[in-house]
């Protein structure tokens, strides 16, 4: 992807009336809306992994100034997801195969920790909503949106973590998982996959449910080592595709 490719989907003018209007209501600053916005096309691989930001093309198609979008790099360069060097444009960050490979081994001892923990002290009311969001999460893979998906998928992982009642656990857990969003995202890509994944969900309500924190573990590191397997794949491929 060129650096024009990788900036041209920014620029909405819905993207930038929003978080210029969230901003004025003093819901969040400037340099935060822009940031959840363009973390978002970072996770949903709208920006590439490696992709250049271009600062004046960012500026125009979101209709803000430099000093606010400035900002938003330096929060976003804090959790990993770009890279800032002196006197070029801002990167995303493109992780190697080993980088892969360990964040998910590191991510699936984490999210069954976060299982087991949370079978012990999570309430009745907590394994409710996580049982809506999981029925609202199917539906949308039923109807194949991915996005929606996606973000469902994410508020029931951090909902689990949550309840596990860690607070170094939670600090640990939000820090590497904001890194390998984007990677878990595209672990969908593959429809086979993808459906196993939404299976494995399903069993992991009901480990929740049973309070069975040792099968809830197990799915979830099983869970993560397959979204691995998937990135991976991806990677290969699209590796072999350069190269032909």
């Amino acid at each position: 992807m060129t650096e024009r490719d990788a900036t041209m989907d920014v620029g909405t003018p819905r993207l930038a009336s929003e978080a210029a209007g969230a901003a004025s209501r003093g819901s969040v600053t400037l340099p935060s809306a822009l940031a959840e916005r363009l973390r978002e096309m970072i996770i949903e691989g709208r920006l590439a992994p490696g992709a250049r930001l271009n600062e004046r093309v960012l500026c125009e198609r979101l209709g803000v100034s430099r000093t606010p979008l400035r900002e938003t790099f330096r929060v976003l360069a804090a959790e990993g997801l770009i890279e800032l060097q002196p006197n070029r444009s801002a990167q995303v960050v493109a992780l190697s195969a080993r980088d892969v490979r360990e964040s998910f081994e590191v991510m699936g001892a984490l999210e069954a920790l976060s299982g087991e923990l949370a079978c012990r002290r999570i309430t009745d009311a907590e394994v409710a909503e996580i049982k809506a969001l999981t029925y609202e999460m199917l539906a949308c893979h039923a109807r194949r949106d991915l996005p929606a998906y996606y973000r469902l998928n994410r508020a029931i992982h951090d909902r689990i973590n949550e309840a596990a009642g860690n607070a170094q656990l939670r600090h640990v857990y939000v820090n590497l998982n904001q890194r390998i969003q984007n990677l878990r995202f595209r672990s969908n890509f593959d429809a086979d996959k993808w459906r196993r994944a939404a299976r494995e969900h399903a069993q992991i309500v009901e480990a929740l449910e049973a309070r069975d924190g040792a099968r809830i573990a197990a799915i979830l590191r099983d869970h993560l080592a397959h979204k691995a397997e998937a990135v991976l794949d991806g990677l290969r491929h699209d590796d072999a595709g350069r190269s032909t």
